[in-house]
């Protein structure tokens, strides 16, 4: 499929005349899709997808299309020339833009990460003994993703991996659930039958009457799972530098205050995992590794060069969204032997669900509780717990009311296919929290 990407983008590029300029960015996946229902296979298929999306520049002017490709060489280059024509004729009537990102030409780069994989005949027999026996609604995906990115002046870029996942709920008669994703790029029955079967496990707790607690602060261990959905946040309004100079970012208080997190948080974007491309939409290639928040100060943010035009700043190649593609949060001391031990009496939070701010630039974030959440007592579960609505800030999760980090990292890949299967995730663990504030 490389191939076809740089035959296709070195004949458009071809076409292009004095003055005109473009970024051509590419993206497809050959999948298997996977329905489970009740434990049993309701829908399956296999998907070969092939994206492309233009952005056009013109006497300081940019517009942007998106396509769905055919894979036929001939017919995807006039497909592609009939939406560069069109844009040619309709350019002039925009304003021009101050704080255009014009191609570059700074080293073409190829990454390609080869897996081992379930055949996709195979699939099916291979994942269905271990969930059996329970009610288990879930979506599993695997095969290769691939990402291309070419520009006129001459740069171009390609990555591509082999990725699966199983993401799936588990169900009690009376709908209480446990939520978990499976993934990675070598699979490993075993590993995948000891996962089920830890999932399994705590559904069976589940089975067990809900204790319904009074809104309050609660000594809390809040699980990987968990971790994921509030470092999620931060990509919304938050790491992004234009969010800090607009007055809408969560850090503000740190960049503009001094105001810092506990010392035993740390983030990062790391693209060494190899789970997602470090090029951008431009073709600009981030950093490997680059710290955001050592130690609980904010050491940098994500900028694009875009922002870095209009605020007069230092890029570090963010994608114009400047949201975190490769974050990965530092570890800690507590061992996952002794969470529920050092936890002593207090909830246990397995997974958060329906998070949104509360308070933007103060940093607190809403939510609920949801599936694998339990009230524990001696360091032992003793039931699960009613969903509840918490309201809290990151000046306090990871900050006063830190009290251990996990010592080794999970990986949450991002499991979204609304237009085709998303590369990267989070890697991060889970935090022992000496409060956490459920409303109600």
């Amino acid at each position: 499929m490389k191939e076809y990407f740089l035959k296709l983008t070195d004949k458009i590029m071809a076409q292009l005349k004095d003055g005109e300029h473009l970024k051509v960015g590419f993206s497809g996946e050959k999948s298997q899709f996977v329905r489970f229902n009740n434990a049993k296979v309701r829908q399956t298929g296999l998907v070969e997808d092939l994206d492309l999306s233009v952005d056009f520049i013109f006497n300081n002017r940019i517009m942007s299309c998106g396509l769905t490709l055919l894979g036929e060489l001939d017919s995807d280059f006039d497909l592609v020339m009939a939406e560069i024509n069109r844009m040619r004729s309709e350019i002039s009537e925009l304003p021009e833009d101050p704080f255009i990102v014009y191609p570059e030409n700074k080293g073409s780069s190829q990454e390609s990460h080869n897996g081992t994989l379930l055949p996709f005949e195979k699939s099916v027999d291979a994942l269905t003994p271990a969930m059996q026996g329970v009610d288990l609604a879930g979506i599993w995906a695997s095969g290769r993703i691939f990402v291309g990115n070419s520009n006129s002046a001459g740069q171009k870029h390609w990555f591509a991996t082999d990725s699966f996942s199983l993401d799936y709920s588990l169900i009690t008669p009376d709908e209480k659930m446990v939520k978990a994703t499976f993934a990675g790029s070598d699979w490993n029955q075993s590993k995948y039958e000891k996962f089920m079967a830890n999932s399994i496990e705590k559904l069976k707790m589940m089975e067990k009457s809900a204790i319904k607690i009074k809104p309050g602060n609660y000594r809390t261990f809040i699980a990987s799972a968990g971790v994921r959905d509030l470092l999620g946040m931060f990509s919304w309004n938050g790491i992004s530098e234009a969010s800090i100079q607009q007055g809408q970012s969560a850090f503000g208080k740190m960049r503009n205050e001094g105001v810092k997190l506990s010392p035993l948080f740390s983030v990062s974007e790391n693209f060494s995992h190899g789970t997602i491309e470090r090029f951008n939409g431009n073709g600009e290639m981030a950093p490997e590794k680059l710290s955001l928040i050592k130690n609980g100060e904010l050491e940098t943010t994500l900028v694009s060069t875009r922002t870095a035009k209009e605020y007069n700043k230092e890029t570090n190649f963010a994608g114009d969204g400047e949201y975190m593609r490769a974050c990965e949060m530092a570890t800690g001391k507590l061992s996952q032997e002794d969470e529920l031990k050092v936890l002593g009496t207090g909830i246990y939070l397995g997974n958060l669900h329906y998070l949104n701010w509360s308070d933007n630039t103060g940093g607190r974030i809403t939510g609920m509780t949801r599936y694998a959440c339990f009230w524990v007592e001696d360091g032992k579960i003793v039931a699960p717990i009613e969903n509840m609505r918490f309201d809290d800030s990151i000046y306090n999760i990871f900050g006063d009311k830190l009290e251990a980090v996990g010592n080794s990292l999970d990986y949450h890949p991002d499991v979204d296919t609304y237009g085709g299967r998303e590369l990267g995730g989070i890697h991060c663990t889970g935090v022992l929290l000496k409060s956490f504030a459920l409303k109600l």
